[in-house]
């Protein structure tokens, strides 16, 4: 007879194995339940008990919405880490709750429908998400970069291209590290003969009138494309209209573009710039051609011959034509200086730009030639071959001063959501180290930024890391898009109302610097229990319907715009947030693409139930900076710091513009 399995072990080592499975199984137990992840959904939990009972879809179905309060977060939430095992399986959950088959359901709404857009970036997005991990243990910050990753990094000392390698890249040069003092780049190029110009944004012809001809040509250094629907940072724009524009003379203009914002341009239209007036680096920064309304005269010239004849002295000045010619070579140098950039064309100086504030040379990552030329080929040398100042270690300081504090036990007065693109680490960074620092020590202020997915695998592996350690990024989990930056918005709603119970929320941008203790003051004018809507009112604006920025009929069938208040920076009351999560999870909120718009959409939705207080004020400044504003906008990382300085000595003044 045979006997039972195991009866021949011991009683004592039979009760010792099966404590050490009971504390295994314990042990497992608590992992799990201790276990957090890093980022949220794309409206995100307060907890890990809130984070694995709620569902919050694209098109609002939201498990779990019945709930009176969610759970507060942890009280050191940037200590959360993602584990490698544990957390894997929760990531890849978190991720298809945006992406997952009620995403793909919005795909049975029109085909060209902003939902059926963010259904594709949600299905995009969670497959890059659910890679996220494996990618984090490949890249570190270069701190802990190995030597083979450090050559990698590595960028080329000079790049030759021919014009047809040239044309083949699309008419642009990668510059993987930027620039540095001293690099230049030398084009050889020949322009076009002038054509006739009809488009419309150039120029309007009357009946019966012949079109102008034109011959241009664009030189431009630009900087990373930041999201899908914005164009890269234009550091230089360099622009010959060799038939001239509006003065009908030739002249070069030479500008900065930054978050789409063109700054003051420099047109030298061919006199010499003032003696009185700064030069760059020693040089003038627009040099004299021949213009063809200076009275020249052959009186003049025979004067001069005769005054050489007769040996009377007189300083000679060597006047040049304009620099380009239709369909004559030239060969054109431009040369990184101290003070600014300085171009040379057929070996002769003709204008310096200095350097504007908010940009620096490794800034500089591509050159792009486009107009009416024909590109023989381009010559880069003296580049820097360290990793660009854009990777994240050269800008983020991981320091716990910037950590975000604890969230408070009690509702806040004010919660602050702050629109970001994964790259834009030195904004963040900016942000932390100025104004944000005022929120993180007050106990009523909480400040988040809401960031998407970014296009390039390593960003959204540093940005992991930023999260991770200064605690104040909510991860929202579609890939990064202007036309869906309204996601955000509501993710910013559903955080100030469920996270933090904020009495108000305002929504801003990290180029957006805030003025706190105004913005709080503003606000406290408000009676309690009053609807509120505070911001730069935009009134009765139409949609464009035409050039880039056109809105469809489709998209837009009204013939106006309701009230709303210009994006970069207002506040709204707390029930209008809660309004909108509630239309949200009904699947009844109307989404547009411009995300101010849908706010002022959206409020004047809630406005016909429960009457709003607007508040209109132009301190919330949209196009810059005014003096004593409220909150100033497009302002770069240097910026940020000059005014946060101003702040500190008790002035509410701008910093030098673009």
């Amino acid at each position: 007879m045979r006997r039972p399995s195991g009866a021949g072990v011991p009683s004592r080592r039979r009760r010792a194995i099966q404590v050490l499975v009971a504390v295994s199984l314990a042990y497992a137990v608590a992992v799990l339940l201790l276990e957090s992840p890093l980022v949220s959904t794309s409206l995100p939990g307060a907890g890990a008990s809130a984070a694995a009972s709620r569902k919050l879809h694209l098109d609002g179905a939201w498990e779990g919405a019945g709930r009176a309060a969610p759970a507060r977060p942890a009280k050191h939430p940037h200590r959360e880490t993602l584990s490698a095992d544990a957390g894997r399986g929760r990531a890849r959950r978190l991720a298809g709750i945006v992406s997952g088959l009620e995403l793909r359901h919005l795909n049975s709404t029109r085909s060209g429908s902003l939902r059926k857009v963010a259904a594709e970036a949600a299905e995009s997005g969670a497959r890059v998400f659910s890679d996220l991990e494996a990618l984090a243990t490949a890249l570190t910050f270069s701190g802990d970069s190995s030597g083979e990753e450090e050559e990698k990094s590595k960028c080329p000392h000079s790049i030759v291209l021919s014009g047809d390698e040239f044309r083949e890249r699309g008419r642009a040069v990668e510059l993987p590290c930027g620039l540095t003092l001293g690099s230049y780049i030398t084009v050889a190029a020949t322009p076009h003969e002038a054509h006739p110009e009809r488009d419309p944004k150039i120029t309007l012809l009357r009946e019966g009138e012949e079109p102008i001809m034109v011959s241009q040509f664009m030189m431009e250094l630009q900087g990373l494309k930041t999201v899908d629907g914005e164009d890269p940072p234009r550091i230089l724009h360099f622009n010959p209209r060799l038939r001239g524009d509006w003065s009908g003379k030739p002249v070069i203009e030479q500008n900065t573009c930054y978050r789409m914002q063109w700054g003051t341009p420099l047109r030298c239209d061919g006199w010499r710039s003032r003696a009185d007036e700064e030069t760059v680096d020693g040089l003038a920064k627009c040099e004299k051609w021949i213009r063809d309304d200076e009275g020249r005269s052959e009186e003049s010239k025979t004067s001069w011959w005769l005054n050489r004849l007769i040996g009377r002295t007189k300083t000679v000045s060597v006047d040049w034509p304009y620099p380009f010619v239709e369909n004559h070579l030239f060969v054109l140098t431009l040369t990184a200086g101290l003070e600014g950039y300085h171009v040379n064309v057929d070996g002769r100086h003709v204008t310096s730009f200095p350097y504007r504030t908010g940009f620096v040379l490794e800034d500089a990552t591509g050159l792009s030639l486009n107009g009416d030329l024909d590109v023989q080929s381009v010559f880069a040398g003296t580049l820097p071959t360290t990793h660009p100042s854009f990777s994240p270690q050269k800008h983020l300081e991981l320091l716990p001063s910037w950590q975000a504090p604890p969230l408070p036990d009690e509702p806040v007065e004010i919660f602050i959501g702050i629109l970001s693109a994964g790259n834009h680490f030195a904004e963040r960074m900016a942000a932390r180290k100025t104004w944000m620092s005022a929120a993180q020590k007050s106990s009523n202020v909480v400040a988040r930024f809401f960031v998407a997915l970014h296009g390039r695998n390593e960003v959204n592996v540093e940005l992991k890391k930023e999260a991770e350690f200064f605690g104040d990024i909510v991860i929202v989990p579609f890939m990064d898009s202007y036309d869906l930056v309204v996601l955000k918005t509501i993710a910013i709603c559903e955080y100030g109302v469920h996270v933090v119970s904020a009495r108000y929320i305002m929504k801003c941008d990290d180029d957006t610097f805030v003025r706190l203790d105004s913005v709080m003051a503003e606000v406290k004018k408000i009676q309690n229990g009053e609807s509120l809507y505070i911001g730069n009112m935009n009134y009765h604006h139409k949609p464009l319907r035409d050039g880039k920025w056109a809105v469809t009929y489709e998209e837009w069938p009204e013939e106006d715009y309701p009230i709303y208040a210009n994006g970069p920076g207002y506040v709204i009351s707390s029930d209008i947030a809660g309004s909108i999560l509630s239309e949200f999870l009904k699947h009844k909120l109307r989404l547009f693409k411009m995300e101010d718009v849908s706010m002022g959409m959206w409020v004047e939705r809630f406005n016909n139930t429960r009457l709003v207080k607007y508040v209109h004020s132009i301190k919330f400044c949209q196009f810059g900076c005014i003096d004593d504003y409220y909150t100033a906008h497009y302002q770069s990382p240097r910026q940020m710091l000059c005014l946060w300085d101003k702040l500190q000595a008790g002035k509410a003044q701008c910093c030098n513009m673009r």
